[in-house]
């Protein structure tokens, strides 16, 4: 057996920036308003968005002329964030990945210049920077390849695109938080996977760091396994509003025992932060285990990233202290996890979704409770 390691895949880009003239569209704009795109390049544009690989656009134009250059060749709508003006690339890029919420080591950025690559690599040396001449090429390129392309991936800059439409209306929004959730008309499912799910389930989990509770990844294998062994309920929660679907946004690995329930996992996109769907999901999960009669104990692992996490475990009613309950569940949890227990109360959750849910006592029955009043 070789002892050589085997070879670390690259980090997937999660965006692309594209520079517009002879790159994306051949030759100058200001010189020739007609310049062209190639059908190699539409085709890397179309296959990287099927893919879930956002697109933006960083070029030194006029706004109104170049954009309506992009609507006309009819790629405007694949590109977020646009930064079409007369500063500095970097400064661009830096504010496309902002906007984002994006890591830099995730983006990269194409350029037929290399002076303009050379200032974007001196300014964000994570930002992975490409020559023009590589465009045609870059579907084929393993960071460009982030593997199975769920459905939820397809969809991804669509959804986006949503996000930026419902934060501009929430800058406008008269009245408090609470208020512009429940006009948000927010329909939330609780459900328990199926064999089509389980990639986005465990893409969830792969991409999802700041709302992870332990900071476990549960690759695809081992989801199937644990599908189908008794005792174990894996649930994927979706989200739905007035702007569109948010897709698959929460997923939970439950292990039920005769007189408790142990929550091992439950990690929910940083993209609904805002909305307190951990909160929603745990307190549906609290009514569940009284209904059945049983202590809720929960895994939790502080990390540098999740503690909004905590806040929402804590806002729940979920506390570490010493509790006999502990004993109901079977080996404990793993090392460096709290196992934290539901303490049973009133729990002071403001109601900004309808809620649609399985019963996990009755696995022919659901439940639908809540909605904006």
């Amino acid at each position: 057996m070789s002892d050589t390691a085997p070879p670390v895949p690259p980090v997937a880009v999660k965006c692309l920036v594209w520079d517009l003239d002879n790159t994306l569209w051949q030759g100058t704009l200001l010189e020739d308003e007609d310049v062209v795109l190639s059908e190699a390049v539409r085709e890397v544009v179309a296959g990287l968005d099927a893919r879930g690989v956002l697109q933006s656009v960083c070029s030194r134009n006029d706004h109104d002329l170049a954009w309506a250059r992009l609507e006309a060749l009819g790629v405007a709508d694949y590109f977020v964030v646009p930064e079409i003006g007369w500063g500095r690339k970097s400064d661009a890029v830096r504010r496309i990945t902002e906007q984002l919420g994006f890591a830099p080591g995730t983006v990269a950025f194409i350029d037929d210049q290399p002076a303009e690559r050379a200032e974007v690599a001196h300014h964000l040396p994570e930002v992975r920077c490409y020559p023009a001449e590589d465009a045609a090429a870059l579907l084929g390129l393993p960071e460009f390849s982030p593997g199975p392309v769920t459905v939820d991936a397809r969809q991804r800059r669509q959804r986006y695109q949503a996000g930026f439409r419902r934060t501009d209306e929430r800058a406008r929004f008269p009245g408090s938080h609470e208020d512009f959730l429940r006009s948000l008309e927010m329909v939330m499912r609780v459900g328990r996977a199926t064999e089509d799910e389980l990639s986005r389930v465990e893409e969830l989990t792969l991409r999802t760091s700041q709302m992870n509770a332990t900071g476990v990844h549960y690759p695809d294998a081992v989801l199937r396994s644990l599908l189908a062994r008794p005792g174990y309920e894996v649930l994927v929660t979706t989200l739905s509003d007035r702007f569109g679907p948010h897709g698959a946004v929460g997923v939970l690995l439950l292990r039920k025992h005769a007189e408790a329930w142990h929550l091992k996992l439950l990690a929910t996109s940083c993209r609904v932060v805002a909305f307190g769907v951990g909160t929603i999901i745990l307190n549906w999960l609290a009514d569940q285990a009284a209904r059945a009669g049983v202590h809720l104990l929960a895994d939790f692992r502080a990390t540098d990233r999740n503690r909004m996490m905590e806040i929402a475990y804590r806002f729940a009613g979920f506390d570490e202290r010493p509790c006999d309950c502990r004993a109901a569940v079977p080996g404990g949890s793993g090392e460096d996890v709290q196992l934290l227990h539901l303490v049973p109360g009133r729990r002071d959750a403001p109601t900004t979704a309808r809620l649609t849910a399985p019963d996990l006592s009755d696995p022919a029955a659901a439940v639908t409770s809540g909605g904006p009043e």
